[in-house]
C-alpha cells in the first residue's frame, strides 16, 4: 500500500477507538483519539485516555468519575424533587438513574435498586430477556430484564460520549465491548442485544482477561519483549465483582524471532467474585448481631448489611486498615433503644472469613466441592464451592494436557505450571488477597527446599485495565500493535441420536479464528417441514483437539449443554409435512459470536438457527437430557391412530359424530382412563386438535369440547420438549377470539387458559388479563361504594369462577397487579352476593400470594408484608367451610428460608396453629413450619386438577 492509499484508508476509519468495560460492580470507558497520532510508520505515538463519566453522586450534584458504578435505581413518585436528578445532556428525567447515587442511595432502599445485572445476563436458569429485576423489588417497581438494565448502563455511556463529542457520535466509532471469557454463546448474543438497544449497532467483543493482558502490553510498550520469552505460559487470573475467569496464554516465537501470543484455554463459567465475599462477610456480621441478642435481620436490614459489608471488606483489607470496624444498621422497631443496631468486627476476623473461605491453602490435587452454595438469597446460581484456589488448581490440571499437546513445555517445566501471572479484577485491589493467591500457587509447584514463585505482572489501575486493554484491542483490529491469537476457546458439538443414546458430532473446533467459514460435518438430518425441529448443541472447554466431524460420546462431565436451538423449516414450495435433507453449518463471526444455520442438500435453501433462551427456562430441561415426561416414551402408533380417528370423526371435514363425552369415548377406545394418558399422547392429541381447529366452528358444543380437550392435552403448558412452540401456536390460532360466545364456551375458554397458563409468556398473560381487569375494577368499585354500574363481566355468577382462577394462575402478571387483585378478592369475599365464588376466590388468593410460584420466577411474587396481611385477613373471616382454605393458607405462609420471601415467624406460626385446630393437614403444616417439597396431591390442588403423568415440578 502506497502512502496515498494508507492515508486514504486511515481517513475512512472512525476517529476514535473506544473500549468499554461493562463490569458487574463498576464500568469504565477508555479511548484512543487517532487524530492525535502521527501518520508515519511509528505507531507508538498513540495513547489511551480515560473518559471521565459524569453521573449523579448526590441529589442535585453531578461529578465526573473515572468509573460508573453498575447500579440502577428507580425512584418512587415524589422521592426526589424536580431538578435533583437532572443530567447535563437532558432536560427530562428518564424515570431511572445509574451510577454512584444509584449505588449509595440504593443501600437504604434496596427494593428499588438493581445490581449485578451482568451476573443475571449469564444466568441460564431464568429468562434473561424477561423483566425479573430487581429480584426482590417492591410491588410498585417496574421489573426489567438483565438485557434492559445492561442496555441502560451502556446508554448512559452513549449519552456521556455524545455530549462530550457531539460531532463524533459513539455509534460511528470503533467500539470494543468486554465480556468474561467464560460467557456462553447466549450471554454473548444478549450482550450484543443490549449494546444495540443502547444505540451501538456495531461493536467488537473481547474477553476481559485478554483485554487486561493487552493493557499490560501497552503499559510496557518499550520493553515487553524483554519481559517474556517463547515457551512461557501466562496465567491471567481475573476475579471481578461477579465472575471468576482463568485464561492461559502461550508465548511463541514467530517470524523474524518476533514474540507472539496465543490464548490456548479459558476456564468454565463461575459466578464467583466480590459479591460472594460481601455475602459471606454479611452472614458473619449477622452472626455477630445474633451473639449479641438480635434476632434475624429484617429483609431491609439485610440488604443494607450486604452493602455495608462491601465497605467493611474494602476498609479492613486496605494497606492502612484499622484494627476494627463498627457496623451500624437501621433499627426495625420501637423496642430498639436509639433505633439502630451496632456491632464491631476486627481486621483479623474479616481476614479469616475471606482468606479461608475464598482463598484457602489447598493442595494441587484438591477438587472443588460439589455441595450447593449457601448463597441463594439473591437468586443467582453461585458456584457450588467458594474456594477460588480449588477451581484454579482444577483449571491448571485440566489444561496441562492441552499445554503439552501444543508443545508449550520446556524440558524442566511442570506441565501445569504457569511461568507468569497477571492478576486482574477488583478482588486483587487488596494486596493481602493477591499475596495469598500467589502463596498458594507457589506452594503447588515448590518441591522440598526448591521454592518456586511465578513472575507477577503488575497493573497499576485494576479498575481501568480492562477498558484500557479493550481500546488497545481496537487499535490492533486496525493493524496497529501486537495481536493475541485467540480463536474459539471451546469446542462445539451437535447432538445426534443413535440406538445407544446420543452422541456428539464436532461442529466447530476450538481455536477457530473469527471470520472463518467451516465445512459442515458429513452427517445429514431428515427434517419435516412445517414443524419445529430441535438441534441439541453442546460445548467442551476440555476437549480442545477434536476436529470437525469427530464423533464422541455425550459425556456429561466433559460436555455442557446450551439452550436448545430450534427452527421451523418452511420450504419455498410451502408443502408442509415434506421431508428435507439438511446439513448444519457454522461460522464464527468477526465480532466473536457463533452463527449457525441448516442448509438443504438439494435446493441450497438456508434456515437460521437461534438459541431458544425462553424454552430452556420453561422446560427446565437441558438440551441433551430427557425430562421424566419424555422418558415415558412414545405411545404406540395404533393408539395414536385410534385417537386421531375419533377426533376426525368429531372435528374433521367429514366428521358427523357429536362432541359430547369425547374424553370418555377416547378412554374407552384405547382402554385407558384420561387420568392415565401420558404426556406424549396428550401432546399428540394437541397436534391433531390444532390441525382440526376449524372443526370448532360447527357449533357451540363443538367449540366447548375442542377447547376443553385442547387445554387438557397441553396442560400445564410447559415441561415437555417443544411446549413453548405449542403455546405460541395455540396463541396464534386463537388470537383471543371465540367463535360461539355462549356461557359454556366462555367457561371452557377460561379453563383452557388456566390449564396452560404456566407456559404463557408475561406478555401473553398480560394481554389475556387485560380483558378482565377493567371490568373487575369497575365491579369492585361499584360493590364497595354502592354507586355506579358494575363491569360487563358478572363476577358474582357461578360460571365466573374460572375467570378468578385464571387470574390466580397468571403468575407473570406484574406484582402491582397481583397486589391489587388480592386486595379486591379480600374486599369481595365477605359479600353475600359472592357466596358462590368463595371456593374460587380463596384458591385465587392463595395463588396470588403464594410464596413458592407454581411456574413463575420468584420475582413475580408479591412482597412478604402483603402476603402476611392477606393471610391475617383471611384467618379472621372464619371460612372453615371453604375447601380451598387450607391450601391457600399454606401457600401464603409456606416457609422458603429466604428472608425476602418468608412472612414473619409469628404470623406463619399463627397459620400453622389455625390449620392444626381445623384438624389434619399435617403435610401442609409441615410445609409452613419446615419448608420442603409438595406431594403429588398438593401439586394437583395447586394446579387445579391432576397433572399429566411424568411431569416433575417443585
Amino acid at each position: 500500500m502506497n502512502v496515498e492509499d494508507a492515508a486514504a484508508s486511515k481517513k475512512s476509519e472512525p476517529r476514535f477507538v473506544v473500549g468499554i468495560d461493562l463490569g458487574t460492580t463498576n464500568s469504565a470507558v477508555c479511548y484512543v483519539d487517532t487524530s492525535a497520532t502521527e501518520t508515519s510508520d511509528n505507531h507508538d505515538t498513540w495513547d489511551v485516555r480515560t473518559l471521565k463519566v459524569p453521573q449523579l453522586v448526590a441529589p442535585g450534584q453531578v461529578e465526573h468519575r473515572d468509573t460508573l458504578p453498575s447500579f440502577h435505581y428507580q425512584p418512587a413518585a415524589g422521592e426526589f424533587s424536580d431538578g435533583e436528578l437532572q443530567l447535563p445532556w437532558s432536560n427530562a428525567f428518564a424515570g431511572h438513574f445509574v451510577g454512584t447515587l444509584a449505588r449509595d442511595h440504593g443501600i437504604h432502599v434496596p427494593g428499588r435498586m438493581i445490581s449485578s445485572a451482568k451476573s443475571w445476563l449469564c444466568h441460564p436458569g431464568v429468562d434473561r430477556t424477561a423483566g425479573i429485576l430487581p429480584w426482590q423489588g417492591g410491588d410498585d417497581v417496574d421489573r426489567l430484564s438483565p438485557v434492559e438494565v445492561s442496555s441502560r448502563l451502556l446508554a448512559h455511556v452513549v449519552d456521556v460520549w455524545n455530549h462530550q463529542f457531539p460531532d463524533e457520535p459513539l455509534a460511528d466509532q470503533t467500539v470494543v465491548l468486554t465480556i468474561p471469557a467464560s460467557f456462553d454463546e447466549v450471554a454473548r448474543n444478549l450482550t450484543i442485544q443490549a449494546s444495540q438497544k443502547a444505540g451501538l449497532p456495531r461493536v467488537l467483543l473481547i474477553e476481559e482477561p485478554q483485554a487486561a493482558f493487552y493493557a499490560w502490553i501497552d503499559r510496557h510498550r518499550g520493553d515487553w519483549e524483554d519481559r517474556v520469552q517463547p515457551g512461557q505460559k501466562i496465567l491471567v487470573c481475573d476475579v471481578g465483582g461477579g465472575t471468576t475467569d482463568f485464561t492461559l496464554i502461550r508465548v511463541k516465537s514467530g517470524a523474524d524471532n518476533k514474540v507472539l501470543f496465543h490464548r490456548v484455554a479459558v476456564g468454565e463459567h463461575l459466578i464467583l467474585g466480590g459479591d460472594n465475599l460481601d455475602l459471606a462477610l454479611a452472614y458473619f456480621i449477622e452472626g455477630r448481631f445474633r451473639e449479641e441478642g438480635v434476632s434475624q435481620l429484617t429483609p431491609r436490614q439485610w440488604s443494607v448489611l450486604v452493602r455495608v459489608a462491601r465497605q467493611v471488606k474494602e476498609a479492613l483489607l486496605s494497606p492502612d486498615a484499622p484494627n476494627q470496624f463498627t457496623v451500624s444498621l437501621p433499627g426495625s422497631g420501637s423496642k430498639l433503644i436509639g433505633g439502630a443496631l451496632q456491632t464491631q468486627v476486627t481486621k483479623q476476623q474479616v481476614t479469616d472469613v475471606l482468606l479461608e473461605g475464598f482463598l484457602p491453602q489447598t493442595t494441587f490435587t484438591d477438587v472443588p466441592q460439589s455441595n450447593q452454595s449457601g448463597f441463594r438469597e439473591f437468586g443467582l446460581p453461585y458456584a457450588a464451592d467458594s474456594a477460588i484456589t480449588r477451581y484454579l488448581a482444577e483449571f491448571l490440571r485440566t489444561h496441562a494436557e492441552t499445554a503439552a499437546e501444543n508443545e508449550m513445555l520446556r524440558d524442566d517445566d511442570h506441565a501445569a505450571r504457569p511461568d507468569i501471572v497477571l492478576f486482574n479484577g477488583g478482588l486483587f485491589e487488596s494486596a493481602l488477597l493477591k499475596q495469598r493467591m500467589t502463596e498458594v500457587l507457589s506452594s503447588w509447584f515448590s518441591e522440598g527446599d526448591r521454592e518456586w514463585e511465578p513472575l507477577i505482572l503488575n497493573c497499576e489501575r485494576l479498575d481501568l485495565a480492562v477498558a484500557q486493554g479493550a481500546a488497545c484491542y481496537g487499535m490492533v483490529s486496525r493493524g496497529i500493535g501486537v495481536r493475541i491469537s485467540a480463536g474459539l476457546p471451546r469446542t462445539y458439538y451437535l447432538g445426534v441420536e443413535t440406538e445407544a443414546g446420543m452422541n456428539a458430532v464436532c461442529l466447530v473446533p476450538a481455536g477457530t479464528e473469527p471470520g472463518t467459514d467451516l465445512d459442515p460435518p458429513e452427517q445429514t438430518f431428515q427434517l419435516q417441514t412445517g414443524r419445529p425441529v430441535e438441534f441439541p448443541v453442546l460445548y467442551s472447554g476440555t476437549r480442545l483437539t477434536d476436529a470437525t466431524g469427530t464423533v464422541v460420546e455425550s459425556e456429561k462431565e466433559q460436555l455442557t449443554a446450551l439452550p436448545p436451538i430450534r427452527t421451523v423449516i418452511r420450504s419455498s414450495d410451502n408443502n408442509a409435512g415434506d421431508t428435507v435433507t439438511v446439513q448444519v453449518n457454522a461460522r464464527l463471526t468477526e465480532i466473536g459470536t457463533l452463527d449457525l444455520w441448516c442448509a438443504s442438500t438439494t435446493t441450497g435453501e438456508r434456515w437460521k438457527l437461534q438459541f431458544d433462551v425462553r424454552s430452556a427456562v420453561r422446560t427446565d430441561v437441558a438440551a441433551h437430557e430427557a425430562s421424566a415426561a419424555d422418558a415415558e416414551g412414545i405411545v404406540a402408533a395404533d393408539t395414536l391412530t385410534q385417537v386421531e380417528a375419533i377426533l376426525h370423526s368429531v372435528f374433521g371435514k367429514d366428521g358427523t359424530d357429536k362432541p359430547g363425552g369425547l374424553a370418555k369415548r377416547i378412554g374407552r377406545e384405547i382402554s385407558m382412563s384420561r387420568s392415565d394418558w401420558p404426556t406424549s399422547l396428550l401432546r399428540e392429541m394437541w397436534r391433531v386438535l390444532i390441525e382440526l381447529a376449524d372443526g370448532r366452528r360447527r357449533s357451540a358444543a363443538h367449540e366447548s369440547a375442542w377447547l376443553n380437550l385442547l387445554g387438557f392435552a397441553l396442560r400445564p403448558g410447559f415441561g415437555y420438549a417443544m411446549d413453548d412452540w405449542r403455546i405460541d401456536t395455540t396463541w396464534d390460532i386463537l388470537r383471543g377470539k371465540l367463535i360461539h360466545a355462549t356461557p359454556e364456551v366462555r367457561s371452557q375458554w377460561w379453563i383452557m387458559w388456566r390449564r396452560i397458563a404456566g407456559g404463557l409468556s408475561g406478555g401473553q398473560q398480560n394481554a389475556t388479563a387485560s380483558q378482565l381487569l377493567s371490568s373487575i375494577r369497575q365491579t369492585a368499585q361499584q360493590m364497595s361504594s354502592g354507586k355506579g354500574k358494575g363491569g360487563p363481566i358478572a363476577l358474582h355468577e357461578k360460571d365466573a369462577a374460572e375467570i378468578w382462577r385464571v387470574l390466580g394462575a397468571f403468575e407473570q402478571l406484574p406484582p402491582s397487579v397481583r397486589h391489587e387483585l388480592g386486595d379486591i378478592v379480600l374486599q369481595l369475599l365477605p359479600r353475600p352476593k359472592m357466596q358462590p365464588m368463595r371456593e374460587a376466590l380463596v384458591w385465587t388468593l392463595g395463588r396470588l400470594g403464594s410464596r413458592v410460584p407454581f411456574n413463575g420466577n420468584a420475582q413475580s411474587t408479591v412482597n412478604a408484608d402483603t402476603a402476611a396481611r392477606w393471610l391475617q385477613q383471611l384467618l379472621s373471616m372464619q371460612l372453615e367451610d371453604v375447601q380451598t382454605l387450607p391450601l391457600a393458607i399454606m401457600q401464603l405462609a409456606r416457609r422458603t428460608d429466604d428472608r425476602f420471601t418468608d412472612i414473619p415467624d409469628d404470623v406463619r406460626e399463627e397459620a400453622a396453629r389455625y390449620l392444626k385446630e381445623m384438624g389434619g393437614y399435617h403435610s401442609l403444616i409441615k410445609l409452613i413450619r419446615e419448608a420442603g417439597t409438595t406431594d403429588a396431591e398438593t401439586k394437583g390442588a395447586l394446579f387445579g386438577e391432576a397433572l399429566p403423568l411424568g411431569l416433575t415440578m417443585t
